[in-house]
């Protein structure tokens, strides 16, 4: 069911059911009203027969008379009157007696002063009437033709007015909803032009405050975000096809030189070497782009546990000197610093990869190969500093350093693939830390800040 038909119905549902409840408060009061205007008037009627019957000169013939002719016409009230011992005196028409008074009734009506009841259809009422320094009690019934007739009315117009209005909201409902939810339609009807292909198109807004604009502004930035994506998952595999390419073509074309010829065996060890450097570098490459898969997945993906990064950092520092033993590198932990601040939840792996990184790159481009790792802190903060000396990073490249495969013209001379700085970035912002880079005076520094979680 669609969503202008469900609100349509809803709409209409919710209306139907204020209606109801509306109509039946109206009919019971109205009914309420109906009941307690003909009490009222059955007691004139019985007070009006009471005065005529003890102080007009008609006979009680005459008065059956003017009864019996009234009932032709109209529901004629009937009114006995009985004396305080209960006598009867007088009755509009004993032989049809609505009523039926016993003593037991007569005496509760003298008693309560007035009493008011059902019988069947018929409303009667019993009261008090004072004459001559006697209390006579009389009783009066009838049936409220008008006001049942006007109960009825009632309740007939509200069924025709309840059906008449239901349709007019629900065809309202269906114009107002369409109006609504033209703009949803709208957006629809763009969002089927957007493919793969077309990303660069966006949905059209508006400047108004309301949901429908709201949704379409956040449905742009998504777009925008996986046309970013789009391009650069692009870049990044033209440039892993390039960098693939290049050492492959150096081993297919070695292997082919060395083939095509006989050659000592002096020449075909140094074939081989080169093929095993290149091969080397591939793997390298190779290990470099599964950690940026690891590091790209979704966080909630990735499992964190409680980490030391001191411990982090002696390990690293360790593997770096065990792989490059021409590499000079020192850690110094501030004595300030307690244990608990050492202390985060994260990925033992990736943070490794990203200070391996971090160290390797510090002695590959400094010209003696030494990294100085500083780690401070303080009530808020856990910084762990990277510092080599040698050549200065041009601020060019400092804006340019975090993206892959980006390589300056001075770092070319070393092995590398421009993947090393990106990975890093992507696995501290996974730890939600942050880094920044100075490069001056023939220092670089790379800092990584840590958030200290207080408890």
């Amino acid at each position: 069911m669609k969503v202008r038909t469900r609100l349509t119905l809803l709409f209409t549902f919710v209306t139907a059911m204020l209606m109801v409840f509306y109509g039946i408060a109206v009919y019971y009061s109205s009914s309420e009203a109906r009941e307690i205007s003909f009490y009222a008037q059955l007691r004139n009627e019985a007070v009006a027969k009471a005065n005529l019957f003890f102080q007009s000169t008609l006979s009680e013939k005459e008065m059956h008379r003017v009864y019996k002719n009234n009932t032709k016409t109209i529901n004629e009230v009937q009114v006995a009157i009985y004396d305080p011992e209960f006598n009867l005196i007088y009755h509009d028409d004993s032989k049809v007696d609505y009523v039926k008074e016993d003593p037991k009734m007569l005496s509760n009506i003298q008693k309560k002063k007035e009493l008011s009841f059902f019988i069947d259809d018929l409303q009667a009422i019993g009261t008090i009437y004072s004459h001559n320094g006697k209390e006579y009690l009389v009783t009066a019934a009838g049936y409220d033709q008008y006001g049942y007739s006007s109960i009825n009315h009632l309740l007939t117009i509200s069924i025709i007015a309840f059906i008449s209005i239901l349709i007019l909201v629900y065809l309202a409902g269906i114009f107002l909803s369409k109006k609504a939810l033209n703009p949803l339609s709208e957006m629809v009807s763009q969002i089927k032009k957007i493919t793969a292909g077309k990303l660069q198109l966006r949905l059209k807004t508006t400047g108004e405050k309301d949901e429908l604009n709201e949704l379409a502004q956040n449905f742009n930035g998504m777009l925008e975000r996986l046309e970013n994506s789009f391009d650069a998952q692009k870049h990044f595999v033209s440039n892993i096809s390039h960098e693939l390419r290049t050492p492959l073509s150096a081993i297919i074309t070695e292997l082919e030189h060395s083939s095509e010829k006989e050659q000592t065996q002096e020449e075909y060890q140094q074939t081989i070497q080169y093929a095993l450097d290149d091969a080397r570098n591939m793997v390298k490459l190779s290990n470099s782009l599964m950690d940026l898969a690891k590091a790209s997945y979704d966080p909630n993906e990735i499992s964190f546990s409680e980490i030391r990064l001191d411990e982090i950092l002696l390990e690293s520092y360790s593997k770096i000197i065990k792989e490059n033993s021409e590499y000079k590198v020192s850690l110094n932990i501030d004595s300030d610093i307690d244990e608990p601040q050492l202390l985060l939840q994260g990925n033992e792996y990736l943070l490794q990869v990203a200070f391996n990184n971090l160290i390797d790159n510090a002695c590959k481009y400094s010209p003696i190969h030494t990294c100085s790792i500083e780690v401070k802190g303080d009530s808020k903060t856990l910084s762990i500093q990277f510092i080599n000396t040698g050549i200065t990073i041009s601020q060019n490249d400092l804006l340019h350093i975090f993206e892959p495969f980006y390589r300056s013209e001075d770092s070319t001379k070393e092995k590398g693939y421009g993947i090393g700085l990106f990975l890093t970035e992507k696995i501290i912002h996974l730890h939600h830390a942050t880094i920044k880079v100075v490069s001056e005076n023939n220092e670089t520094v790379f800092t990584v800040i840590f958030e200290i979680e207080t408890t």
